[in-house]
């Protein structure tokens, strides 16, 4: 049957298949002013300073770049992101594992109030949770007013903790 040719498809489908596609119907009104208010602040908030930081460089010699990205405090600034990353994420794949494992696994009480606490980093913006800390562990937070009695300086300190 290889040359065999599908049979049209009756009048009646073919007019309400046809007058769908043109109506002027749409599933999300507003979507095109919602797009383009977003377009322009993630122009606004990200591309506008990052093409800033782009055209600097370039704007800067070789021996300028290399300065400015070796020095000893931009070299400390590194050692600590990476460092406090990669701790962060093994402890995140051995308590992470255990507690899929044990997720999966296992029935007890409470295994609902767990499933929801280790949703909650997709649902919560990182702007949210930074706020939140900070609001916690700054001089006058909670934790942090009884931290600032024992702690010296957190200035002088390597770490924020």
């Amino acid at each position: 049957m290889s040359g065999s040719i599908a049979a049209p498809l009756p009048a009646t489908v073919a007019a309400s298949s046809s007058s769908a596609r043109t109506g002027n119907r749409k599933v999300l009104p507003g979507f095109n002013l919602t797009l383009g208010y977003t377009v322009f602040y993630l122009c606004l908030i990200v591309l506008i300073p990052l093409s800033a930081l782009i055209f600097k460089t370039f704007g800067m010699s070789w021996e300028a770049f290399w300065a400015a990205v070796s020095s000893p405090r931009v070299v400390a600034s590194y050692r600590l992101t990476f460092g406090a990353s990669f701790i962060a994420a093994a402890v995140n794949v051995v308590f992470g594992l255990l507690l899929a494992w044990v997720l999966v696994r296992y029935t007890f009480p409470g295994k609902k109030i767990v499933d929801a606490l280790v949703d909650l980093p997709f649902a919560l913006p990182t702007a949210v949770a930074g706020i939140s800390l900070t609001a916690l562990l700054a001089g006058n937070g909670w934790i942090g007013q009884y931290r600032s009695r024992w702690a010296s300086s957190s200035r002088s300190t390597r770490t924020a903790w």
